[in-house]
């Protein structure tokens, strides 16, 4: 290859077309739903909202707000649980992280993360509080030889008052995410040359790892920490299966109020958004304190030159792999109750398992799900082929005109993750209904492309820009233009994590909950909705049959994921990996 051809085949063409603007397209369509919802939410919070008479600005709604008697239990609950389940996850993670980081335990747990993160919140909410209850699988499985019931006790273990297991129903979600970004994060952080050489200089793993590579990947996974965050303090769906109800939190008091046929209790209901918005932000400002402090220590501990004690290596080691053991077995197992409840017949109290099994659930019920799987694959669908396609054409922009991702198109990427979705999906369907939106349908495309965009852009991003550019050059310098060489050689190269992306997309699409029941108005009736509808109600059959359900609908796109790459390059070996 001459110099000439060299040069040619690299250089960064001057831009052209309509690639170009992807990168601004893709940031619009995510932020303007954002920032549009959180102006016609303080609004009203304000007292503005003509259609229902509100012409003055007031903070009339925040007073009826503070004077609601469950004001301050709802604002406590919001907090407590939010950062409970925030910091227990990430300590986990960092845990199993620091104890068993390159091990063959620790490839066995990277394996098993897709069918965890692939469970659906609300469906691992449900198996959670099957497991837990009084007349739960575990009591089930120790009475009466070990607690001597005979029958359920009376106590107040799933929606009890102080969120102790919304908490727990969050920490069990959120550990193998954070694990997820945590993976990621690791190759740009050098975790394995920084944890070999600690070692060499005589430090114990856990402690090497502690001391060396922590700061360097939590400096990557700051974002996503603060996304959970902002998730467990505002989530609803999880709130209302796992959580206290008298009062419950905030956002789903929030969601009550939108949804009571007083009209004028909308004000109220904004005030509360608001609220929302910034009881998140005073968390993230404490979180943000606490690291400084945590720093701080860590420093004066990294200095001091400890190269840790074996006790307390065999106690992080032990720890980590126990809790995060546990946390997995809670969500299958949680899964396995939920099939177990679907195919169930008489099962009495304390008897650990159904007298038979049955089809009659299936069979009664299965066609009525059949309405709300085809909306759900629908929607998802669609929501997740335009993420890829925007996240693909921002992909491509990036690599074809040298544009380099910083930090503030990170965080802008992040928005709709650290905004609570109550406090501008409600904005947002006042706005659909001012503007006399009718279909629901494409309304709640629109809104679930807000929350799939950015998670298949981080699903993504690592493996497009650490494809190697050298094949493009060479298909350049062969006579190949770039979209030949886009078309015919990168995407089939990155076929599976192009597939991936699709399946996490689709899985974030199908676990929507608020955004299809207040943009969908009550009209589009997904398996998130119809589960969560059922969370009220006392029929576990009927509820591990629609969890089931959901949880099916998700597994698909991932089993595709790794099916159709080993299908359409069975003759390339390179290419089935």
């Amino acid at each position: 290859m001459t110099d000439s051809a060299l040069a040619a085949a690299t250089r960064h063409p001057r831009p052209r077309g309509l690639l170009p603007f992807a990168p601004a397209l893709t940031l619009t369509l995510m932020l303007l739903p954002v920032a549009a919802g959180l102006a016609f939410t303080a609004l009203p919070a304000f007292g503005w909202l003509p259609a229902l008479g509100g012409t003055a600005l007031t903070l009339q709604p925040f007073r009826d707000l503070a004077a609601w008697p469950g004001f301050g239990t709802a604002v406590r609950l919001s907090f407590t649980t939010g950062l409970a389940a925030t910091a227990m996850s990430l300590a986990i993670t960092i845990l199993i992280l620091a104890g068993w980081q390159g091990t063959r335990a620790f490839r066995a747990l990277e394996r098993a993360l897709s069918p965890l993160l692939s469970v659906p919140h609300a469906a691992a909410a449900f198996g959670l509080a099957f497991l837990i209850a009084p007349s739960g699988w575990i009591a089930r499985a120790l009475s009466p030889w070990a607690t001597g019931w005979d029958r359920p006790p009376d106590l107040l273990i799933v929606q009890d008052p102080g969120g102790l297991a919304l908490t727990l129903g969050l920490v069990v979600k959120e550990v193998p995410f954070l694990l997820l970004m945590a993976l990621a994060a690791l190759t740009q952080a050098r975790a394995t040359e920084r944890l070999t050489l600690a070692r060499a200089l005589g430090y114990r793993r856990a402690t090497g790892w502690l001391k060396t590579v922590l700061p360097a990947v939590y400096r990557q996974i700051r974002l996503p920490v603060y996304a959970v965050l902002a998730y467990s303090m505002s989530v609803v769906d999880v709130a209302l299966i796992l959580g206290p109800s008298t009062p419950p939190t905030l956002a789903v008091q929030t969601v009550r109020w939108m949804a009571d046929p007083d009209l004028s209790m909308r004000f109220q209901a904004a005030a509360a958004a608001m609220l929302q918005v910034m009881l998140v932000l005073v968390a993230l400002a404490l979180w943000r304190l606490g690291e400084a402090a945590v720093a701080g220590a860590g420093r004066r501990w990294a200095a001091s030159g400890g190269r840790g004690h074996p006790a307390a290596e065999a106690l992080v080691r032990g720890a980590g792999l126990g809790l995060g053991a546990l946390s997995a077995t809670a969500v299958l197992a949680g899964l396995a109750s939920l099939g177990l409840w679907s195919l169930a017949g008489p099962w009495s109290f304390p008897d650990s398992l159904p007298q038979a099994l049955t089809l009659r659930t299936w069979e009664r019920h299965g066609p009525d799900l059949a309405g709300p799987f085809a909306e759900t694959v629908l929607i998802a669908a669609a929501a997740t082929a335009a993420a890829v396609a925007l996240t693909l054409a921002c992909l491509e922009a990036e690599h074809r005109h040298g544009i380099s991702p910083s930090t503030r198109s990170l965080w802008l990427l992040y928005t709709p993750l650290l905004v609570p979705q109550v406090a501008f999906l409600l904005g947002l369907q006042t706005l659909a209904l001012g503007a006399g939106a009718r279909d629901g349908r494409l309304a709640v495309i629109a809104a679930h492309l807000v929350f799939v965009l950015p998670y298949v852009f981080l699903s993504l991003a690592d493996a497009w820009r650490a494809w190697d550019a050298r094949h493009g050059t060479l298909a350049r310098a062969l006579g190949a233009s770039r979209n030949r060489t886009l078309l015919a050689i990168r995407l089939p190269m990155l076929l599976r994590p192009i597939l991936t992306a699709a399946a996490v997309g689709f899985a974030v699409s199908v676990g929507q909950y608020l955004p299809t029941l207040l943009i969908g108005g009550g009209r589009v009736g997904t398996l998130t909705t119809e589960a969560v509808a059922l969370a009220s109600g006392g029929d576990r059959r009927l509820i591990g049959m629609t969890a089931l359900a959901q949880t099916a609908a998700v597994l698909l796109p991932f089993a595709l994921a790794l099916a159709l790459p080993r299908i359409l390059f069975r003759n390339r070996r390179g290419l089935r990996v």
